[in-house]
C-alpha cells in the first residue's frame, strides 16, 4: 500500500488504537507523536489533521479504554454493581498498565469517561448516600483498586517464586527477633498460605463498611 493511500485511510480512531497498542507494549512515557507516525507509516504532521496534540491523544486513549459498566438496574444491588465495576476496571488496568495514572491525573470530559463517572456516582446515590458521602466512597474504592493494581504490577516476585524466596529470607528474620514475619514465611513454606493477595478480600471490607454507614445514616433519619 502506498504512503498516499495510507494517509487517506488514516483516521482519529486508527491513530488512537495504534497509540494504545504502543503504550501497552512500551509504556506511555516512550510514546511520541513521531514514533506513532513511524508505526503508522506516515509523516508526523499527518497525525495533526486528526489529533490536536499529545494531550488530546492521551485523552482519547483513556476514553477508548474506559470501562463500560452496566446501569444499576442490571445489577442485583449497589454492592453487586460496585463489584462488577471494580472487576471491570481491574481488567482494564491489567491490560493497559499505563492507564491508571491517566484515570486520576486530570479532567477527562470525553463521552465514555463521563458516562463511566456518572454511572458510578449513580450507584452510590441510588443506594442512599448523600452526594458528599458518595464522593468519599467512590474515591475510597478507587484508591483501593489503583493501589492494589500498583502493588501487583510492581511486586518483585512471581507466585511460583514465593516459596524459594521465603526459604531464602527466613534466616534474615529469625523467630526471636521477628516472630511474626518468621511465622508468615513459614506458613508460605509449609503451603498453609500461598502468599497471593485476594483483591476481593479488601473490596468486601470496604463495601461492608459502607453498607453499615448507610444503615447508620438511615436510622439517624428516623
Amino acid at each position: 500500500m502506498s504512503k498516499e493511500k495510507i494517509i487517506r485511510n488514516l483516521s482519529r480512531q486508527k491513530i488512537v488504537d495504534e497509540a494504545i497498542r504502543l503504550a501497552d507494549k512500551d509504556g506511555l512515557k516512550k510514546l511520541s507523536m513521531r514514533k506513532l507516525a513511524d508505526s503508522l507509516s506516515v509523516e508526523a504532521m499527518s497525525l495533526y489533521h486528526h489529533i490536536d496534540n499529545k494531550d488530546d491523544l492521551i485523552a482519547e486513549m483513556v476514553d477508548s479504554v474506559a470501562p463500560s459498566i452496566p446501569p444499576l438496574a442490571e445489577c442485583q444491588d449497589w454492592k453487586d454493581a460496585i463489584r462488577r465495576r471494580a472487576d471491570t476496571m481491574r481488567a482494564v488496568l491489567l491490560a493497559h498498565p499505563w492507564a491508571a495514572h491517566e484515570f486520576v491525573a486530570g479532567f477527562n470530559v470525553k463521552p465514555q469517561m463521563l458516562k463511566y463517572v456518572d454511572t458510578t456516582i449513580g450507584y452510590l446515590v441510588e443506594a442512599g448516600f448523600t452526594y458528599k458521602m458518595a464522593d468519599y466512597a467512590w474515591h475510597t474504592i478507587d484508591s483501593y483498586i489503583y493501589g492494589f493494581n500498583l502493588q501487583v504490577q510492581n511486586f518483585p516476585l512471581e507466585p511460583d517464586e514465593y516459596i524459594p524466596a521465603a526459604k531464602q529470607f527466613l534466616p534474615m528474620i529469625p523467630k526471636d527477633t521477628h516472630p511474626y514475619m518468621h511465622g508468615m514465611s513459614l506458613s508460605i513454606i509449609n503451603r498453609k498460605h500461598d502468599g497471593i493477595q485476594d483483591f476481593h478480600f479488601g473490596l468486601e471490607l470496604i463495601l461492608e463498611s459502607l453498607d453499615r454507614l448507610i444503615t447508620k445514616e438511615s436510622k439517624e433519619k428516623i
